[in-house]
């Protein structure tokens, strides 16, 4: 065994580093993704602001299919039966209009801040 004596305040530090590392690669849990649900023919939250780098989840808890599709096409599912989802990251800044593809009449809105 190799046994290192450091200095309290040295010590202090490295431990505070590797604590700092260890939250810093935690991975996400489901409760901090962006999550639209897609529930009584409408997306919830309609509108949702998020970061560049964001993926969001869209879930479908409706006893129908749905697809979620971009107006500007950038992004688009196939479609979801009940409980499946479908997932999108968002790499560029702007915003982002969807419907769904077999109910035009739902509506939501990504807004996606830099």
């Amino acid at each position: 065994m190799i046994y290192l004596r450091l200095p309290a305040r040295q010590l202090a530090a490295i431990l505070a580093g590797l604590s700092l590392a260890a939250v810093a690669s935690a991975p996400l849990h489901a409760a901090d993704a962006p999550l639209v649900k897609i529930e009584n023919f409408a997306f919830t939250p309609q509108t949702l602001t998020v970061k560049v780098g964001t993926t969001v989840t869209f879930e479908n808890d409706d006893d129908i299919p749905h697809l979620v599709v971009a107006n500007d096409a950038s992004f688009r599912s196939k479609a979801l039966d009940t409980g499946d989802t479908y997932v999108f990251t968002f790499t560029k800044a702007g915003d982002f209009a969807y419907f769904c593809g077999l109910h035009p009449h739902m509506q939501g809105t990504i807004t996606v801040a830099p």
